[in-house]
């Protein structure tokens, strides 16, 4: 697809209500990360239902919104098409089989969670998201050159932060109050000189 067909649309819209809580069941069911690049794809380049343009302006509106950004987006584009009955098309599609898959894996956990092998994937699937979380911060790293605290005070208060909670064992909100609060004032202070 050009780039010009991919920022132009024919006005297109779902054909119907079905179609909408098919895409987004879709879409809910590849949601596991930041499904951001996937509805964008979805909506922009396949269906067309959305221009680049629109598509920036409706997940800006999303993410000021309460709530997961992706639900917003979906109450949203089914509202513009549907209306009410629209809008719970799209919702019912984003939530509703992702919450039986896991309704699902929930009353197999309760009926096999005493197999060590459970426990072990489980133990493995908390290494692999704790893995995930370090490399998001990771690929975040690089954004810290603009912070008022600079570079190597926000990764002082980081490593700060992750002893306190993994080596110390300190609750976490009482780490987010006392640190949180010294990183907004340092901030604060380094801001307004």
């Amino acid at each position: 697809m050009s780039p010009k067909q991919a920022t132009e649309h024919d006005g297109r819209k779902p054909n119907s209500v079905g179609e909408l809580f098919f895409v987004f069941t879709w879409l809910g069911l590849q949601g596991f990360g930041g499904v951001l690049p996937v509805v964008q794809h979805e909506l922009v380049e396949r269906k067309r239902w959305l221009t680049r343009e629109e598509f920036v302006e409706d997940w800006a509106v999303a993410q000021v919104m309460p709530g997961p950004n992706i639900i917003n987006m979906a109450l949203m584009i089914g509202g513009r098409a549907f209306g009410l009955r629209g809008a719970m098309a799209a919702l019912g599609g984003i939530l509703l089989l992702p919450l039986l898959l896991l309704l699902s894996l929930e009353l197999l956990h309760a009926r096999f969670a005493h197999y060590a092998g459970v426990a072990g994937a489980l133990r493995g699937t908390g290494a692999v998201a704790a893995g995930l979380f370090a490399a998001v911060g990771l690929r975040l790293l690089g954004a810290l050159h603009a912070n008022p605290l600079g570079r190597p005070l926000a990764i002082a208060l980081g490593l700060c932060c992750f002893a306190a909670v993994a080596v110390f064992h300190w609750p976490l909100l009482y780490v987010l109050l006392s640190l949180g609060t010294f990183a907004c004032l340092l901030c604060y202070r380094n801001l307004k000189s």
